[in-house]
């Protein structure tokens, strides 16, 4: 298996099963830490609208709730699953997870290492960072909290990759 490949990574859902990344395999995938009680918590909805532009399309939104920054994700397994459900997420929530420091998740780790992924390096710095994902599981680019899911910036990005061939 491709060592600069995100699809090596196994995340845990809300109910505890584990999930391997290769199941979204030939996918373009934006991955997001987020949470609930953040100035971008709005943003979830964002990210299903831009779900939604791109509903028949091989792209999927993955969302990994983080309390990594100023305790802005109090919420645990069903409550997050709820918050999230009432927000209109229509992309799959993953299981709490550390998104920096020496905890933080092994995919996490990968994203702040360019030695291991090959690309760059980037350590979410608040809530709702999101990395871009090619078909190939190859990480291709990463936007800071502040720019929208539904920018023209991050919507071109994912036209691109997904009319790449893979």
């Amino acid at each position: 298996m491709d060592n600069t490949s995100v699809y090596k990574f196994n995340v845990q859902k809300l109910n505890g099963d584990d999930i391997s990344l290769s199941a979204y395999k030939n996918k373009v995938l934006l991955i997001v830490n987020t949470a609930s009680q953040c100035g971008f918590t709005p943003q979830l909805k964002d990210l299903a609208e831009l779900k939604n532009q791109f509903k028949d399309t091989d792209f999927e939104i993955l969302a990994f709730p983080s309390n990594d920054f100023g305790g802005q994700e109090p919420l645990e397994g069903a409550a997050i699953a709820a918050f999230c459900e009432n927000v209109g997420a229509n992309y799959p929530v993953f299981d709490k997870i550390r998104v920096r420091g020496p905890f933080a998740h092994p995919l996490y780790q990968f994203f702040a290492d360019k030695k291991a992924n090959g690309k760059l390096k980037s350590v979410p710095r608040w809530n709702f960072h999101k990395f871009l994902i090619d078909r190939s599981g190859h990480l291709t680019d990463f936007y800071f909290p502040f720019t929208k899911p539904t920018s023209s910036k991050i919507r071109k990005k994912i036209e691109r990759l997904l009319a790449a061939t893979h």
